[in-house]
């Protein structure tokens, strides 16, 4: 039996109106823009909420309720923004903030334990929900993550926030930056990364506030927002029959690309005749964090939470795109690609490779390790399939072209070399791009960008992987604290990056601090280990492997993840220690 793991799409999305609503509710808290603090050490941040009541569906197929109960974390004066590093795997995950004296920013340590990984703040917010008779019905916690959805909150507020839509969730995150933009809030709904809680219909009053220790550590005045909550049971199939409407519960897997994650929001898709409340799905899978979180994840994982929503992402894009690059060296995540459109011809000139920034390809250990039967037709096969990321640590991006001659199968793949104001300078040949037809692809691929080996204890080669195309993909926020980091990439799904069959040319970039994560459930996403006899192994990601992409470094291209098999034919098992801290399987 296929052991993959599957999403059933059943998140609540923030519909656009409920970011915007924030705007009008607190326009009244904050009417007067207070004025900077001339020595202020850190953004005044404020908890509201943005609505007086709010309704919630538990929907009897799934029962449950997500409690997106409309609260929102301000910040004024400054932003809020936080770094989340680890120097290495066996070094836990460290916080600092950045903090403004006398108007230049400073980094400030947090308390050790601050966070124990790169989803948000563990605990924030404190939620309390009593009946119409006042009893308590429930107390939970949830995390916070400052890049959750997000609006303005003040009309003189910047027009776009320079921080990341999501915070990554990939095991094997080196490095993450989270933040309010001042004049700005940030939704407090812990999405996927909390778990539905069971309330009956009726309705409740809820008391939503900040933890203590981050009362504290922040500042933030111990004032607690109070919400009316009425729960509503509905059944998807009396909506349906009621409407005429299609099923609105799509599975994973339906949608072409790397896997079910690239498919687009159906935040404001789903409202069939009459506006009746459809049964909302999640956007995506488990992101990276590398952009909204609709388009990323290659491959059905748990739901993510919502980022900014649609509507407004279209306009925060071109606003982006109107803005001026930054310098070389800029770490702050607002430096834009040079380019996300492929060229219009074949380069011209003498191929040459120009002394300018190039990227460095790196390997993540494999994680998501699990045995399957394949799929296949053949009974009695045993195959080890894992899901696999490389990713660009900089500090230029990786540009590849393909161009295809009338009439032939391939495109011929050339690499792009930029000087530090984005402007071409230089190419190479690269090898070739080929067109993958199998489901779970259906796109173009850029040939020999890396390869899988499962490698025996003494580590020789036992058996090798037959992919090595790869279509390029801004899948996962690696690290976003390197330098020349892009914390908007541009193709973080597949509906940009990767071409049409018909296509003539085709642009794939992997930009500077993102990896592109390809998951176990793919087409090529394993080995065949029907003949390995069990014992200790190690799977190895290679990056370039035949070194026909340039870059600044060579030696860091391979990772290796330990394994033991057992079991015996048809049943074969697979053990995954730990990666020094990283208990990922």
């Amino acid at each position: 039996m296929t052991r993959r793991r599957t999403a059933r799409l059943r998140r609540t999305l923030l519909a656009g109106t409920t970011a915007v609503a924030v705007t009008a509710v607190t326009a009244g808290i904050v009417a007067a823009a207070q004025e900077p603090a001339k020595a202020a050490k850190g953004p005044e941040l404020s908890l509201v909420a943005a609505t007086s009541s709010v309704t919630l569906t538990s929907w009897k197929e799934e029962p449950g309720v997500y409690l997106d109960l409309g609260t929102y974390l301000i910040a004024e004066g400054t932003p809020l923004e936080l770094k989340v590093t680890r120097k290495s795997y066996k070094d836990p995950v460290a916080v600092t903030q950045t903090v403004y004296e006398g108007g230049k920013p400073k980094a400030k340590k947090l308390p050790t334990g601050t966070v124990k990984d790169f989803s948000g703040l563990p605990g924030f917010s404190e939620i309390t929900l009593t009946d119409k008779a006042g009893k308590k019905v429930l107390t939970r916690s949830e995390s916070f993550c400052p890049n959750n959805a997000s609006g303005r909150v003040r009309p003189d507020a910047p027009s776009t926030s320079k921080y990341p839509e999501s915070c990554p969730t990939n095991p094997f995150t080196l490095g993450s930056v989270w933040g309010v933009e001042k004049g700005w809030a940030a939704n407090t709904y812990a999405g996927s990364y909390g778990e539905p809680v069971q309330l009956a219909a009726g309705t409740y009053t809820a008391k939503v506030g900040v933890a203590k220790k981050y009362r504290d550590l922040f500042g933030i005045a111990d004032k607690p927002a109070t919400v009316k909550v009425t729960v509503a049971e509905r059944s998807e199939e009396d909506e349906e029959g009621s409407t005429g409407a299609a099923p609105r519960s799509a599975k994973a897997g339906e949608h072409a690309g790397h896997g079910a994650g690239h498919q687009a929001p159906t935040a404001h898709t789903g409202h069939g005749p009459g506006h009746a409340p459809s049964r909302a799905e999640a956007a995506a899978p488990v992101t990276s964090g590398a952009g909204p979180s609709y388009n990323v994840g290659h491959g059905p994982l748990k739901a993510a939470p919502p980022a900014l929503p649609w509507a407004l992402k279209k306009k925060q894009q071109s606003a982006l795109s109107q803005q001026a690059r930054d310098a070389g060296g800029q770490t702050d995540g607002s430096r834009q690609a040079p380019a996300v459109k492929p060229l219009s011809k074949r380069p011209a000139g003498k191929p040459s490779v120009p002394d300018v920034p190039k990227p460095d390809l790196r390997s993540l250990p494999a994680y998501g390790i699990t045995i399957s039967d394949g799929d296949t037709d053949v009974p009695g096969k045993d195959y080890l399939a894992f899901s696999a990321n490389v990713w660009n640590a900089g500090p230029a991006q990786l540009v590849v072209d393909g161009f295809r001659s009338p009439g032939k199968a391939k495109m011929d793949a050339f690499q792009y070399f930029y000087d530090a104001k984005g402007k071409q300078v230089g190419y190479t040949p690269t090898g070739t791009m080929e067109w993958d037809p199998r489901p779970g692809h259906v796109h173009w691929h850029f040939t020999d960008f890396a390869s899988y080996r499962l490698l025996k204890a003494d580590k020789k080669e036992a058996v090798r992987s037959g992919k090595e195309a790869f279509c390029l993909a801004n899948t996962d926020a690696i690290d976003y604290t390197v330098k020349n980091a892009n914390w908007h990439p541009y193709n973080t799904d597949l509906a940009t990056a990767c071409g049409e069959e018909n296509s003539i040319s085709v642009r794939e970039v992997l930009d500077v601090g993102s990896g592109d994560t390809y998951t176990q459930d793919l087409p090529g996403q394993s080995f065949d280990i029907t003949g390995v006899p069990n014992g200790t192994y190690y799977i190895q990601v290679l990056a370039n492997p035949e070194k026909r992409l340039k870059e600044t470094n060579l030696g860091n291209n391979s990772a290796l993840r330990k394994i033991v098999l057992g079991g015996e034919p048809g049943k074969r098992t697979v053990t995954v220690p730990a990666h020094d801290l990283v208990n990922a399987n």
